[in-house]
């Protein structure tokens, strides 16, 4: 199990060099320079006295990003790439830990986590049974709670970062995926410029060292970094996800639309 969890670390870690280097590539400039568009570059900051100098939450008014992504993984803290860039407040950045730890899906999610944790028979002390799932279930939310108010507003409004997963929505599979997984190594700060993830690591991180005081079996450095890199590797693949989220709703609202003019 650990040698899964570091081998997607470094895989992550070395594909951040390769999204990065997309990321600072000059953009083309326009065939005819006047014709231009006026406003704000795509990914530079928005103007502090346009309506535009704040983040849109999505399922908020004026956002066009999904809530949750398909229909159950809590979708509130994505944004979009191409978008002139908006800071959030730092109650857009506690909103958006509260959305995303209070959504149903959230605990479905726990309860899943301690069900396979059941079945491993990982922390044995826990016991089997009512009892033992509880008490499992019980961790599992609190490492996913604590976790998102760590990496989504705690962290991020101290160290002045930005805790959103900006989606590219363009070029090709493999280069979409490496981008998506990268982003848990590489984010935004307030100012819209590109740095090292620190929110996410410190934030899981701590949230895995208070782990051991609730997970008996699971104490001492080794453990506390098999739950951190666990955590982010989850956040990796979450952000794969979700990138690839609005391609899969497209696919299938023109299968439904093909179906529905072939009755």
């Amino acid at each position: 199990m650990k040698r899964i969890l570091y081998t997607t670390l470094a895989a992550t870690v070395l594909l951040t060099g390769y999204a990065r280097a997309e990321d600072q590539a000059p953009n083309a400039a326009p065939a005819n320079p006047a014709a231009a568009p006026a406003g704000p570059t795509a990914g530079a900051p928005a103007d502090a006295t346009t309506p535009a100098a704040q983040g849109v939450i999505p399922g908020e008014a004026g956002s066009t990003i999904d809530k949750r992504a398909y229909g159950v993984l809590p979708n509130y803290r994505t944004g979009d790439l191409d978008a002139p860039y908006a800071p959030l407040t730092t109650k857009q950045k506690y909103t958006i830990a509260r959305k995303d730890t209070l959504d149903w899906p959230s605990y479905i999610l726990a309860s899943a986590f301690a069900g396979l944790s059941q079945l491993d028979n990982s922390n044995p002390s826990f016991g089997q049974g009512l009892k033992g799932y509880g008490r499992r279930y019980v961790s599992s939310v609190a490492d996913q709670d604590i976790g998102n108010f760590m990496t989504e507003a705690i962290m991020p409004s101290l160290l002045h970062q930005d805790p959103r997963y900006f989606r590219k929505g363009h070029g090709s599979f493999g280069g979409r995926i490496a981008y998506a997984a990268s982003r848990v190594v590489i984010s935004k700060n307030d100012a819209g410029k590109w740095g090292f993830n620190t929110s996410e690591f410190l934030g899981n991180g701590m949230v895995a060292a208070l782990g051991n005081a609730y997970y008996p079996d699971a104490v001492g450095f080794d453990a506390t970094m098999q739950r951190m890199f666990t955590q982010i590797g989850t956040d990796a693949i979450s952000q794969v996800m979700k990138e690839f989220w609005p391609d899969v709703k497209h696919h299938f609202s023109k299968k439904n639309a093909g179906t529905l003019a072939g009755d």
